[in-house]
């Protein structure tokens, strides 16, 4: 009897086994043909001729394993790719109910535009601009008006977007995710157009049950976390994403943390809507609200050892303000600056300083590209307006001119950028007011203000007397206003001023 040996080839063995691994086999087909096409009658020649068809086999198994580990190789750069927080955010704001820029609202732009410059805009405020040093007398009353002031062009942006939404889609219901912008009076408007404001609770957790399917979702000008924008992509709502642009700039920033393996080091408040948005943007970050919280974090660079005890004791002071998973140990050793883009650009520019020092100091300057990046994200309009009111603090100190009785800061008390201006003449020993709006100044010359601190104070006296209890027949007033303070806020709360001066007048 003839015995007749099978040899079964691994080139088809394995194409069975690992079907899945199609794109590796198809490219050796070459290889795999040249052992399917030997003549038949080879089984029954020289059994020699055997071990050659298994090594040429072996060697094919072998180019298989290379061809499928360089495909696997592949596969993880694209899903490493795909893991960075931006891919992300871009895939959701492509989608076709994913709407941002005016593009979006060519139809009713105009018209928006139109009804904003009713409501916003100030006869006084035009005249004290067309005035060559800003400056208007009107009832015994110099006011002096900082160059750079009120609406920004990112504020006015995000206004004109949500206003075109409510116009666009008059038949839905319109949801925003939190206030549009730090100003009472536009948030008001909004609630007149019907528009929802998501609730909250006290720790900041908002109620999206509200939310239907067909809705519209504005997103404020602050931007909204990673988290919310995953949430309302999931419930088929068009979302009207009016985020400012230099937000978005911040956002990018952190990601080139990420793409560089870096911490990011936010100077901001961790609390606040902006910054919790782009905490969201972050892989790896701690939050550092002003110059001392950054120089305790130099210190810790720089001095701590592992096993001091100072890593926990750094984890409770930072606890709410950084990263679940943040070692200072291990995360503070490669950073990169970024920064809420409303917070005081000296006192950023400052705590920058302080970090590249603290790391050349740590590793030397020649490893200072290695461990430290740094970017600036602080906003031209923000910039601008705290340059404005320096020039008008200068103007208080100049000796061949009267001292300003006090500089008046209009804007939302919730506002940051507006917070920062007041810390600029309350630093430089200037008497100065931020208000929220003209209803904080009362008839009988008392005023309701937020002091440096955030306190909020109440019938503080606005016109003082002299120390014989007589006001000044005329007063020199600096004025000055928040990104998100419309001019008309500012004249109601410059007449309110005007009216107390002249009742005080009448009465001595």
């Amino acid at each position: 009897m003839i015995k007749i040996r099978i040899l079964l080839l691994p080139s088809l063995v394995v194409g069975f086994s690992l079907h899945r691994q199609v794109a590796p086999l198809q490219r050796l087909t070459a290889v795999n043909n040249k052992h399917r096409t030997f003549r038949s009658s080879s089984i029954s020649d020289n059994v020699e001729t055997l071990p050659t068809i298994q090594d040429d086999n072996e060697e094919n198994e072998h180019l298989i394993k290379q061809e499928i580990e360089k495909e696997l190789v592949t596969k993880k750069k694209k899903a490493d790719k795909k893991r960075f927080i931006k891919n992300e955010r871009e895939s959701i704001a492509k989608k076709k109910d994913y709407l941002r820029g005016a593009g979006a609202f060519k139809k009713v732009k105009s018209e928006v535009t139109a009804a904003m410059r009713v409501q916003f805009d100030s006869e006084m405020m035009n005249k004290m601009k067309e005035s060559p040093n800003y400056m208007l007398e009107k009832d015994g009353i110099e006011f002096y008006l900082a160059k750079d002031h009120g609406f920004c062009w990112g504020v006015e942006r995000s206004i004109n977007l949500a206003y075109s939404a409510v116009e666009t889609f008059p038949d839905r219901t319109v949801h925003i995710t939190n206030e549009l912008i730090h100003n009472p009076m536009v948030n008001e408007k909004l609630h007149v157009k019907n528009v929802n404001f998501i609730k909250k609770d006290a720790d900041s957790n908002k109620d999206f049950s509200e939310i239907k399917e067909g809705d519209v979702v504005m997103l404020p000008a602050f931007g909204a976390s990673l988290d919310e924008m995953r949430d309302l992509d999931a419930r088929n709502v068009k979302i009207v994403d009016t985020t400012c642009p230099w937000v978005a700039k911040v956002w990018n920033t952190v990601h080139t943390h990420q793409v560089r393996g870096l911490t990011s080091v936010i100077h901001g408040k961790y609390a606040h809507e902006e910054t919790m948005a782009t905490k969201s943007m972050c892989e790896t970050y701690i939050c550092v609200k002003n110059l001392d919280e950054a120089e305790y974090v130099a210190d810790f660079i720089v001095n701590a050892k592992v096993g001091d005890g100072r890593a926990e004791e750094f984890m409770v002071k930072f606890k709410k303000a950084s990263s679940s998973h943040f070692d200072p140990h291990t995360h503070l050793k490669k950073i990169g600056l970024a920064n809420q883009t409303t917070m005081y650009k000296k006192e950023t520019r400052a705590i920058g300083q302080l970090l590249q020092k603290t790391i050349m100091k740590k590793f030397g300057p020649d490893l200072i590209n290695e461990h430290y990046y740094e970017f600036d994200t602080i906003c031209d309009a923000t910039q601008v307006r705290q340059d404005a009111v320096d020039e008008l603090c200068n103007m208080h100190f100049d000796p061949n001119e009267p001292e300003l009785d006090f500089i008046l800061v209009v804007g939302g008390f919730d506002s940051s950028n507006t917070a920062h201006l007041l810390e600029i003449p309350q630093h430089r020993g200037v008497r100065s007011f931020h208000i929220n709006e003209a209803s904080c100044i009362h008839a009988d010359n008392t005023l309701l203000h937020r002091t440096i601190d955030g306190g909020i104070v109440e019938s503080e006296p606005l016109i003082l007397a002299d120390e014989n209890g007589v006001r000044k027949t005329k007063l020199r007033v600096g004025v000055t206003s928040g990104a998100s303070t419309p001019d008309r806020e500012v004249q109601d709360a410059l007449g309110r001023i005007m009216m107390i001066h002249q009742n005080s007048l009448q009465l001595s």
